[in-house]
């Protein structure tokens, strides 16, 4: 991939602003630390959004370990272009639409082994050519930390809607996600609040809680630092298997305990963007 010069530059800026100017709301999904289940987050909203009418994007930004094709079950399927300018986003249902480096191609078991100007490059190139046409919701799929693909995102993005930042009641992940929450106000970019996955586990057999990791320290987290609070999602071992399958979970099994609390926080999302109006 060349680096663009001059007039290549100026277009490629235009038709990102245009390509962004029909999407209306654009949310960057982020988490201090790996494994807290940022992406399955991702997805879900996405899909819960999806069945509730809206027409959907999901942007997988996680350049080396992009899973978000992986959990919609469109593993292998592939992008593709009408000309240099123009990327067609794979339709995983009427209402959802995703784009990821692993429609481009490269083996699963293949590595990207790129350094940050390539992965800036890239991203850029998404966000600029990718055909979404009129979205409701553009959720975007970040790698954990701070670092290059979400600055790039919240950067790149004219009039970015704003930040969900996710944790687990964990005290280590807690630290992370405060970094975070201070990275999205250190560039301006709107917190819209923090959801606390992971949070207790249902028993299937007798109904009892138990928290495996705690419970509350997000919510905790997000008042001590003044931030909105999104909701928990508890632990459901149908929802790992729903993933492993590429099956919609939120679709399946809409009245399981997840499910609902993902229902949840899209329409506290959806109430709080509409009435920001």
């Amino acid at each position: 991939m060349h680096s663009l010069q001059g007039e290549e530059l100026e277009a490629q800026n235009k038709r990102l602003q245009e390509r962004m100017s029909e999407i209306k709301y654009k949310i960057l999904v982020m988490s201090g630390k790996g494994g807290v289940g940022k992406t399955t987050v991702s997805v879900n909203l996405a899909m819960s959004l999806a069945n509730k009418g809206y027409k959907v994007g999901i942007l997988d930004t996680d350049i080396h370990g992009p899973n978000v094709a992986k959990m919609l079950g469109v593993q292998g399927e592939k992008m593709y272009s009408h000309d240099e300018n123009t990327i067609e986003p794979f339709e995983v249902t009427p209402n959802l639409k995703a784009v990821s480096l692993a429609f481009t191609g490269n083996g699963d078991d293949t590595p990207i082994i790129w350094r940050g100007p390539l992965k800036i490059s890239v991203i850029k190139q998404f966000l600029a050519d990718v055909n979404w046409g009129k979205l409701d919701y553009l959720i975007i799929d970040s790698p954990p930390g701070t670092g290059d693909e979400p600055l790039t995102v919240c950067q790149m993005i004219p009039e970015l809607t704003g930040s969900v930042v996710v944790t687990t009641p964990q005290e280590v992940s807690i630290l992370d996600s405060r970094k975070s929450i201070n990275f999205s106000r250190q560039i301006k970019v709107a917190l819209l609040g923090v959801i606390e996955n992971m949070s207790g586990y249902v028993c299937p057999h007798c109904g009892e809680t138990v928290d495996i990791f705690g419970k509350g320290g997000g919510e905790a987290a997000a008042k001590d630092m003044d931030a909105p609070f999104l909701g928990r999602i508890p632990i459901d071992p149908g929802l790992m298997q729903a993933e492993d399958k590429g099956v919609s979970y939120v679709t399946t099994a809409p009245d399981s305990a997840c499910s609902k609390a993902i229902s949840a926080i899209v329409d506290k999302i959806d109430n709080t963007l509409a009435s920001s109006k």
